[in-house]
């Protein structure tokens, strides 16, 4: 019914007397489509335009059409009249979506997201049984997709069927999925006690498996943090291995701060022992020889509380 509705279209144009410019054939063409249409094949084909003139090739493929295998199909419809602009056939090429092991790991790690298996920061390492061939899909918006996925969380085992857009047998595979969290690791060489910013870590997956044996540490949790020890390029951080920075350190100078409502005493005093913000430190009174514990608020300052024991010690 459509191409006779588009064929009388087209004679009426011509019974009329209206104007019409002859289809020009391209040389070149690419579909993405499994049937070439006279619109993909001319320019200015106009109201027929829709009209299908051949099987267009396999995914990822590509043939020559002679001028006399177009003359013969657009005969069949009643057209004899275009433009071959010196052209003796026609490159026809259909547009393909390559379905290789990466596209089916990203379709395999979107539905264990789905389930809630693997969440935020998780990867999926996928071992396939026998390796995939790259496989030419039709075009489309949806070129592979899931039709089933089985997945043993015990052993990592997994068996998957996928329908692949133009190929009508489904593609079944198996193998083994290494889930896979990202860790914080140093990027260079580090001595102890050096104070890690962003440009010092370097996030990298690591087994799952592992983590969860050895523990990890997450970026904000080394980020701002001091190392404890001597640290190698390429090492996993734990949060064994990262200390809050000291605010004061052992032999510091310091200040000694008594506050009471509007009076504040000052004394000159040394660290005994090293603190972070907020932390007790021992300090000695050089004044009195004394060594009182005081907290760490600032670097270089420490502060005494208003117990009576506190203040005896001064």
């Amino acid at each position: 019914m459509i191409l006779r509705s588009a064929i009388t279209t087209f004679a009426a144009l011509l019974l009329s007397g209206a104007a019409w410019a002859a289809p020009v054939l391209k040389s070149d063409i690419v579909v993405t489509a499994p049937i070439v249409t006279i619109g993909d094949m001319f320019d200015a084909a106009g109201p027929i335009a829709e009209q299908p003139l051949f099987r267009a090739p396999n995914p990822g493929t590509s043939g020559m059409v002679s001028v006399t295998d177009i003359v013969a199909a657009l005969a069949r419809i009643g057209i004899e009249e275009f433009e071959t602009g010196g052209l003796d056939g026609v490159r026809v090429s259909r547009a393909a979506a390559v379905i290789d092991e990466a596209v089916l790991t990203d379709l395999i790690t979107a539905d264990l997201s789905a389930r809630g298996i693997i969440s935020k920061g998780m990867t999926v390492d996928t071992l396939f049984s026998v390796p995939v061939k790259p496989l030419n899909a039709e075009a489309v918006a949806e070129p592979a997709s899931v039709i089933s996925l089985r997945y043993l969380p015990g052993s990592g085992a997994f068996t998957a069927r996928f329908a692949i857009a133009g190929i009508e047998q489904p593609l079944d595979v198996s193998g083994s999925i290494e889930l896979m969290i990202a860790a914080p690791h140093i990027n260079a060489s580090l001595p102890a006690g050096t104070l890690l910013s962003a440009d010092n870590i370097e996030m990298r997956p690591v087994p799952l498996k592992f983590v969860e044996s050895t523990g990890v540490a997450r970026l904000e949790d080394v980020v701002g943090k001091t190392l404890v020890r001597q640290s190698r390029e390429g090492m996993m951080l734990k949060a064994t291995d990262v200390s809050v920075p000291l605010l004061i350190s052992k032999n510091d100078a310091v200040t000694i701060y008594f506050r009471n409502g509007p009076m504040t005493l000052t004394v000159k005093g040394q660290a005994v022992t090293g603190a972070a913000a907020g932390g007790l430190v021992q300090v000695i009174n050089l004044m009195s020889k004394r060594v009182i514990s005081a907290t760490a608020i600032s670097a270089g300052a420490v502060e005494v509380s208003a117990d009576p024991l506190a203040l005896a010690g001064l």
